[in-house]
């Protein structure tokens, strides 16, 4: 970290913590589009998490220092000050807890941060490939340090959930390969396909990352057959076979010695563990049971609408036999290729029709890409931003997991929430308003239920404006809607063993458990059990986090509210969109504050 100056404002604060934070997490800076990151990988070592803690420990005390200082008080130094004393010290309450030594989940872990990370790499040069080629070999040191974080876990009684554990084996036995053995074996498999000779029957089965290796037999500079170098190209075969080789280990600790120590564990937090959780992912320390309860009050007007809906597409029929009806009967995409194809026109039609009329988007800005995502993940799309510059611009993701049909209902209100005016418009916007933010604001600085919170009211925004007028869509919004709401209730209910409440037509007055839970999910979403199942482990792995879509939808509407009605006929939308989107994250009492001013 810089010495501390007297001169140094919040701002110039958090973004010497993002430098800083850059050179500890090379996967951050490969987000960001850092070019020096794209060889390394993190440590993921109980050391490792001590160094992160160290920086957010040291910037803390410079923050203090920074918010003494004359300037300090100006608007933009302010805001930015407030965030990153919120994020840092939710940060600091789940490190100093522990936390992140019992990281195992479907969605969210070490692993999968770095498996991910190889998707948004530059692969159009020798140098990128060369960079990969370097990453790769990081992948063994990277997942031994993790082992040694849940290691100490198990020490320190911090233990990962028996379900997310089982789930994650099964998800490393994929990413190794059918079988999960270690079909490459010291690399002459992977060599020798490189090489353009025979590959031998071991090369029938090869593990994720000697397959993304592979990608640069074809793939390279110019676009043509061979552009990467045979010798580099043996390396990349060499260190995929390690990697996957890792991944191998790292399942069968996991299965072996992790999984005995760790059964019987409840797959539940209890109350003082997601009240921290929540602070983490909403950015404020909320009322659990008024949460809980909101979450049930949005069930019950949810179903109303949905049962209207239901009425219009199959008469008589209830909300989800009418959703099953549209599975066999309503308008859908054949085939992958043509599935991406088309959100990528929906979100393209979106841009045209929003922009100039409910939002004012910059070139860059207007750029988003479709993808189809890697197998092996969990099973709901998400979204990558652009990087700094733009060179990569931000890209949604769908898990097809051998789907080959793709119901249009399932899709629409999904994809303005992933892409356009969702994830996309907030997060590219404040890429693009970085050298008026700051660097951190417009990166790192992310708050999960504002984000969340965000998407969801772009699906709403969408529904208001008029663009699901079909009753196929808008059955599909109001689905997705309750699948959020749903979230609210089984995320605190079973994690808080809270009771269900008499006016609840699903066990009234039972307490909820997991099992209980997965039951009423299933019960009120459209999706295929395979879905529930991967949605049930992550609300148990990842506590606190589901609730943020509802409860941040609720304090965007809060604050557009607030500043309507401050402004009365004066109020411009498009005006207000714009400006709650260039100022940054902020926790959820904190958005809700400052955008009812504007």
């Amino acid at each position: 970290m810089p010495e501390t100056s007297l001169t140094v404002l919040p701002r110039q604060v958090a973004d010497d913590y993002v430098d800083a934070l850059i050179e500890l997490d090379p996967i951050t800076g490969t987000y960001l589009g850092v070019q020096e990151s794209a060889g390394r990988l993190p440590d993921f070592s109980p050391a490792g998490l001590e160094a992160l803690a160290t920086l957010t420990r040291d910037t803390l005390e410079r923050l203090d220092e920074a918010e003494r200082q004359p300037g300090a008080g100006d608007e933009a130094e302010r805001r930015c000050a407030r965030l990153l004393r919120e994020r840092l010290t939710a940060q600091l309450l789940v490190h100093d807890a522990d936390e992140n030594l019992c990281a195992v989940s479907n969605l969210r872990s070490p692993a999968h941060s770095v498996r991910i990370s190889f998707t948004v790499l530059p692969t159009a040069t020798v140098a990128d490939w060369t960079a990969v080629a370097a990453r790769l070999r990081a992948v063994p040191a990277a997942l031994e340090g993790y082992r040694e974080s849940l290691e100490l876990g198990l020490e320190r009684g911090m233990r990962g959930g028996p379900r997310a554990t089982e789930t994650f084996v099964g998800q490393l036995t994929e990413w190794a390969g059918e079988g999960g053995t270690d079909t490459v074996g010291a690399g002459e498999a992977g060599t020798g396909a490189a090489d353009g000779g025979e590959a031998g029957t071991k090369a029938e089965v090869r593990g994720w990352f000697a397959t993304f290796a592979s990608e640069a037999d074809t793939l390279g500079d110019d676009g043509t057959d061979g552009a990467v170098p045979g010798e580099l190209r043996r390396e990349l075969a060499e260190a995929g076979a390690a990697a996957d080789r890792a991944i191998v280990a790292l399942r069968d600790w996991m299965r072996d010695v992790y999984a005995p120590a760790v059964a019987g564990a409840p797959d539940t937090v209890g109350r003082d563990r997601y009240q921290r959780w929540s602070r983490f992912f909403n950015g404020t320390d909320l009322d659990l049971d008024l949460a809980y309860a909101y979450g049930w009050s949005e069930y019950h007007r949810l179903l109303g609408e949905m049962r209207h809906e239901a009425d219009r597409i199959l008469p008589g029929a209830d909300p989800w036999q009418a959703l099953a009806h549209l599975d066999e009967h309503g308008a859908h995409i054949e085939g992958v290729a043509e599935v991406q194809e088309w959100l990528q026109r929906l979100m393209d039609e979106a841009i045209e029709a929003l922009d100039g009329t409910h939002f004012e988007l910059v070139d860059r800005v207007r750029r988003v890409e479709s993808r189809i995502a890697p197998p092996g993940g969990a099973a709901a799309p998400y979204y990558t931003g652009p990087s700094e510059d733009f060179t990569r611009p931000g890209r949604t993701w769908l898990p097809v997991d051998g789907q080959t049909r793709f119901p249009v209902y399932d899709l629409v209100s999904t994809w303005y929430h992933e892409g356009v005016p969702g994830h996309h418009l907030q997060l590219a916007q404040w890429t693009h308003m970085a050298d008026r933010l700051s660097r951190y604001q417009a990166t790192v600085g992310k708050v999960s239920a504002n984000t969340e919170g965000w998407a969801l009211y772009a699906e709403r925004l969408m529904d208001e404006l008029g663009f699901l007028k079909d009753p196929e869509r808008r059955l599909g919004y109001l689905d997705a809607q309750m699948m959020r709401a749903c979230r609210v209730i089984v995320d605190i209910g079973m994690h808080l063993e809270l009771e269900i409440p008499a006016d609840s037509p699903f066990r009234p007055g039972e307490r909820w458990t997991p099992a209980l839970a997965q039951e009423f999910f299933q019960r009120h979403s459209s999706r295929p059990p395979a879905f529930v199942e991967s949605e049930m482990t992550r609300y148990l792995s990842m506590p606190g986090q589901a609730i943020g879509y509802k409860l941040g939808e609720r304090a965007w509407l809060l604050g557009r509210a607030n500043a309507r009605a401050a402004h009365g006929d004066a109020f411009d939308a498009k005006a207000w969109h714009m400006a709650a989107l260039s100022q940054g994250p902020l926790g959820l009492d904190d958005l809700v504050e400052e955008i009812s001013k504007l």
